[in-house]
């Protein structure tokens, strides 16, 4: 099989993968009736994936802000504390980000499609900030 060399992504050419994937995962895996997954399992997968597009963006975006000073957030609290200094509107979509995808999405594998595309829809907002 020939080696593929691909050019290294950029932070929101990565973070938009992560979100196809999690909209791929929804949409071929966890199985939609009358507003509600069927597999928590693939919907905790797509959350996670979802999440993780997220912080990528954000370290982008406070990487770009804070330059030579920027060193990676610890806690989701590190990363509030820090936005606010700079944009309350992005830490206000970050506030739902952490309730739909992370606590709803994949740390309480919440069944509803309308939770899930909010959190999908608030981080594909993210990326504009990038």
């Amino acid at each position: 099989m020939p080696e593929q060399h691909h050019l290294p992504l950029t932070p929101a050419q990565e973070a938009e993968r992560y979100l196809e994937n999690a909209r791929q995962i929804l949409t071929e895996k966890a199985g939609k009736k009358d507003g509600l997954y069927a597999d928590v399992k693939y919907v905790k997968m797509a959350a996670g994936t979802a999440y993780s597009a997220a912080l990528l963006i954000l370290d982008e975006y406070l990487r770009q802000k804070e330059c030579i000073h920027f060193t990676k957030p610890k806690s989701i609290e590190d990363y509030m504390i820090r936005l606010r200094k700079y944009d309350k509107k992005l830490l206000r979509i970050l506030a739902n980000v952490y309730d739909e995808l992370h606590l709803a999405g994949y740390y309480h594998g919440t069944r509803s499609v309308d939770t899930m595309q909010n959190g999908l829809n608030n981080v594909r907002q993210m990326l504009s900030y990038i």
